[in-house]
């Protein structure tokens, strides 16, 4: 076994404090609070640099001479419901290269990401990702200094929490 691999301590179940690196799979459920997301599928793309959510109708708009993007997300994968809106201030409009290769202009904008009992605030661009398979792509910058990928891994942190089918009873 490698010196760096020795060193990595296995998290048993337990949430790591802020001073630690937690171990987290290729794909993990994760909370949007300030969207009012509780739970959304992600995928763990160390090789992209950005994060990106899947965002629909979005618009621009100011408020207060401060510029700000409105948009709705289908946190289920493969469904139309539930819908939520959102808003957050836009920081800028960037030039991303997708994943097939092509140039996008994205807006960014600047939230709070929770992974199991941990929250700290990520930049990640809004795009249409109807077509994935994964509503939102949680790429390195959001990771660095924070957690370490296990590739063979899946949702290590917490399991997968529900959404009542749109006329489903309680």
């Amino acid at each position: 076994m490698s010196k760096f691999y020795s060193r990595v301590k296995p998290d048993r179940g337990r949430q790591a404090s802020d001073n630690e690196r937690q171990v987290i799979g290729w794909r993990e459920w994760i909370a949007l609070p300030e969207f009012g997301i509780e739970r959304i599928k992600a995928k763990i793309d160390t090789g992209a640099r950005t994060s990106a959510l899947h965002a629909f109708r979005v618009t621009p708009f100011e408020r207060d001479g401060v510029a700000f993007v409105r948009f709705f997300v289908h946190p289920v994968q493969r469904r139309r419901h539930p819908e939520i809106a959102c808003e957050a201030q836009l920081l800028e409009k960037r030039a991303v290269t997708s994943s097939n290769g092509q140039k996008e202009h994205r807006y960014v904008i600047k939230t709070i990401l929770q992974m199991g009992a941990r929250t700290w605030p990520f930049e990640l661009t809004l795009t249409n990702r109807d077509e994935m398979s994964f509503r939102l792509l949680l790429g390195r910058e959001a990771l660095r200094q924070r957690m370490i990928v296990d590739p063979g891994k899946s949702y290590r942190l917490e399991r997968k929490i529900k959404y009542k089918q749109k006329g489903e009873k309680s």
